[in-house]
């Protein structure tokens, strides 16, 4: 458990961190070349308008201005141009980069800047006694100048003492800061060497664990994968969840994939002479349609292809992909989360494909895909794994509806046959149900999945074998379980029944409570048992 939340806080950070400098760093590039381009097209757009509000005053050519002017139409086609490139481009990017992830750029620099104290600090040197020469020649001569010269004397010695005083004192001073500055500079030094060795521990335990494909790290490592991968800054969200099944050494992604608005409307701008506007021309719907395919069939082959080339441990023998739109239903206006794109690929197989010249929707059918014929108009695909089946918290049943002849009264079950019975009876009615294990099921007791596209979704159920009223704060837990799990519903079934503020808790929520008497109806009407309720 210490490294897994090891890995959970510096590893997911540290993904968090190197993909964030990278794409940093690849967005100052393209910020640059962008911005160049921009401030060109900015300047002769601005010279065109000046030159538009003065050309009655100056004069201007009718023939520069329409040059100007169909300047303009040229550089919002060349925008237009290099977002298709682009979005066309997906693909492509990264064929021609190393995805693997180096282990030595994941540690910190080793070097600690120098102690450099300020110039203000270094050592001065000490006043100079003053030389005064005796009276010679005629001077001597001169009454009280041997006093005039002792009188001198003393007052130079009592000068340069004062100086030496205050030199000492300036000097102490600096000596104070200099050991204060690296006193301070040591601690520093010293903190980071510490870090140093922690981060390089950490990396080194990192790199044993996934050489030895433990399945945290084999998750962490290819999050990291993903991470930095680059993508067109708008409308791309990089938003993904992967699991990892170290029996058949299978890692599954769920990933986000951009909305067809993604897809410029416009088709290509031109400047119409007679009416001096520049107009836009629409772009066909076949044309989006198509684009779109591309771009998702894209995505899906390019993660493919960036966790397998990444693979150092060999730890992947199958990477499924499901690609999901995260967007609103136009009918409805709910939030809906389609699946539009589901394959499943080996790496032996996908490492053979040349994708620079595949057609990618016809190599993903090739691969035994689920395509979405219109992903433009959210038409879903049945994923060919559910990312969230794959759960450690998963459990066998078993079954408990078989035996329940023998006890007919349901109070007669432990607590624990209670809910595999309740997990058996959903799946009767069609659920695809799964038991989680009780030591860590944080409130859930089975997990159920709805698997109709649009209405279906994720349902959390919790069992109740109870003798007393249920209250409400069972289903103020269900409730706080539902957010947790991210379940669109959330079922509470007991032996007893429940109390009124149980409803009114539940009366405008995505609840339901199954009493007594409903479970033994269900019981008998899906199972065809017969049970009791006998306290």
């Amino acid at each position: 458990m210490g490294r897994r939340s090891g890995f959970e806080g510096f590893l997911r950070a540290t993904a968090r961190a190197v993909a964030a400098a990278e794409r940093e760093r690849q967005r100052d590039i393209r910020a640059q070349l962008t911005q160049a381009r921009q401030i060109e097209r900015h300047q002769r757009m601005a010279l065109a308008q000046q030159n538009r509000d003065d050309r009655a005053a100056q004069k201007l050519a009718k023939a520069q201005y329409l040059a100007d002017r169909q300047g303009e139409a040229d550089d919002l086609n060349a925008e237009l141009q290099d977002r298709l490139e682009e979005l066309q481009g997906i693909l492509a990017h990264t064929l021609s980069l190393d995805d693997r992830i180096d282990f030595d750029a994941l540690r910190p620099a080793a070097d600690f800047e120098a102690f450099k104290p300020p110039p203000e600090l270094e050592p001065g040197r000490a006043p100079r006694a003053p030389q005064i020469s005796p009276p010679s020649g005629l001077r001597k001569l001169i009454p009280g100048a041997a006093k005039k010269h002792a009188a001198a004397l003393a007052r130079a010695a009592s000068d340069h003492q004062s100086d030496v005083a205050r030199f000492n004192q300036a000097e102490a001073t600096k000596r104070e800061q200099f050991a204060k500055l690296k006193a301070d500079y040591d601690q520093r030094k010293s903190q980071f060497e510490m870090e140093v060795t922690r981060r390089d521990a950490e990396v080194d335990e990192f790199q044993t664990a996934y050489r030895a494909k433990e399945p945290d790290a084999v998750v962490a490592y290819n999050e990291m994968v993903l991470a930095r991968s680059e993508y067109p800054t708008e409308g791309f969200p990089q938003k993904f969840r992967i699991a990892y099944s170290p029996d058949s050494s299978e890692l599954i992604v769920e990933y986000d994939l951009p909305e067809v608005q993604t897809i410029p409307k416009e088709a290509e701008y031109r400047y119409v002479k007679t009416k001096d506007t520049i107009e836009s021309k629409a772009r066909k719907p076949a044309e989006i349609k198509q684009l779109y395919q591309d771009i998702v069939a894209s995505i899906a082959l390019r993660t493919l292809h960036e966790l397998f080339e990444a693979d150092q441990a060999d730890a992947l023998a199958l990477v499924t992909f499901n690609g999901m739109v995260d967007t609103h239903d136009p009918a409805s206006g709910r939030e809906v989360r389609v699946p539009v794109v589901s394959v499943r690929a080996p790496k032996t197989e996908f490492l053979g494909l040349r994708l620079e010249k595949v057609d990618k929707v016809a190599c993903l059918r090739n691969l035994g895909a689920q395509v979405s014929n219109r992903p433009d108009e959210l038409q879903a695909v049945k994923p060919i794994v559910e990312f969230d089946m794959v759960d450690k918290r998963f459990i066998e049943q078993g079954d408990a509806l078989s035996g329940l002849e023998t006890r007919p009264n349901l109070m007669d079950l432990t607590p624990a046959d209670f809910e595999v019975l309740v997990s058996n009876l959903f799946s009767k009615m069609g659920l695809d149900t799964k038991l989680t294990r009780s030591s860590r099921d944080g409130g859930v007791d089975a997990v159920a999945f709805d698997t109709r596209p649009v209405l279906g979704g994720k349902v959390v159920i919790q069992a109740k074998r109870y003798r007393d009223t249920v209250g409400v704060s069972a289903v103020r837990d269900l409730y706080g379980t539902m957010l947790n799990e991210g379940a669109n519903k959330g079922i509470l079934v007991c032996t007893s029944g429940y109390g009124p503020d149980a409803y009114n808790f539940s009366k405008d929520k995505p609840i339901e409570l199954i009493d007594g008497g409903g479970l033994l109806y269900l019981l008998r009407e899906h199972a065809g048992t017969a049970a009791r309720i006998v306290v």
